[in-house]
């Protein structure tokens, strides 16, 4: 166990404790009035978080995570939640990147996507219909394309593994795009909570600008429809120019940004 008394304010002291290797709590007068987690992504990169309600107690609690974990260090936060801002560029954390939250409609009417087809050799397959070996292959090629470029830490936070380090977590979230006996492209849709998320739309180097993450994400916002659902969501990078103007040309609207945060 390690304990620690840390104070950041006069008269202001909790007893930080690691009380697991990604865990730690702050206790004041026997009651947990603080905790703290560190998880690692799938490119090995250390994201934290800290809930507390008082600033001299995340202060500590920050205190004690940075004395012991490696660098650089990230953690995500709303945009405008100004205090959570302020606490944690007390801690040294400044700002890497920006992701604009957009809620995204259904209907195809309001879309324009009621007549997008894909190319003539592309179809399109439903979710939960993707075939296993070819999933998997296009998820592979795709990420070897991303990071040889941007690299994967710049891409969506829900791009993340199994326990085995599987990167098709669940394939029935998927929809492919199938070219013949292969796919060129992948686009993942989950229900976090009532409002199904778009965490991924990805298409081969090779089969850029046919229009096919157009015809995925027509299918995909065809079926939320058909199920009664009028509205999904979706999270792009500011410097994300394609996916800027796919959302915002089907009438997604900005609601609300996030930042990514970097201790190095």
């Amino acid at each position: 166990m390690n304990t620690s008394n840390l104070s950041s304010h006069a008269g202001d002291s909790a007893a930080i404790t690691r009380v697991a290797l990604t865990q730690w709590q702050a206790v004041d007068n026997d009651l947990v009035v603080g905790s703290g987690d560190v998880s690692t992504r799938p490119d090995g990169r250390l994201f934290l978080s800290i809930d507390v309600w008082q600033d001299a107690v995340f202060d500590q609690l920050a205190a004690a995570m940075l004395a012991t974990l490696r660098r650089p260090l990230y953690t995500v936060v709303d945009e405008n939640d100004s205090d959570l801002m302020s606490r944690w560029a007390r801690a040294g954390f400044t700002t890497r990147r920006r992701e604009w939250e957009y809620l995204v409609p259904t209907d195809p009417g309001s879309t324009g996507l009621h007549a997008v087809a894909p190319p003539p050799d592309i179809t399109i397959v439903p979710a939960g219909h993707a075939a296993d070996e070819p999933l998997r292959a296009v998820d592979r090629v795709i990420r070897d394309e991303v990071e040889a470029t941007v690299g994967w830490q710049d891409m969506p936070v829900e791009n993340l593994r199994g326990a085995d380090g599987d990167t098709i977590v669940d394939r029935s979230k998927y929809v492919a795009a199938a070219q013949s006996d292969r796919y060129v492209g992948l686009l993942r849709v989950v229900q976090v909570t009532r409002l199904p998320r778009i965490g991924l739309i990805a298409v081969r180097e090779d089969q850029h600008r046919r229009g096919i993450a157009r015809a995925m994400l027509a299918h995909t916002l065809g079926a939320l429809h058909t199920r009664g659902i009028t509205t999904a969501s979706a999270e792009v990078k500011e410097s994300n120019a394609a996916a800027t103007a796919l959302f915002e040309g089907i009438g997604a609207r900005r609601v609300n940004s996030n930042l990514e945060l970097v201790l190095r």
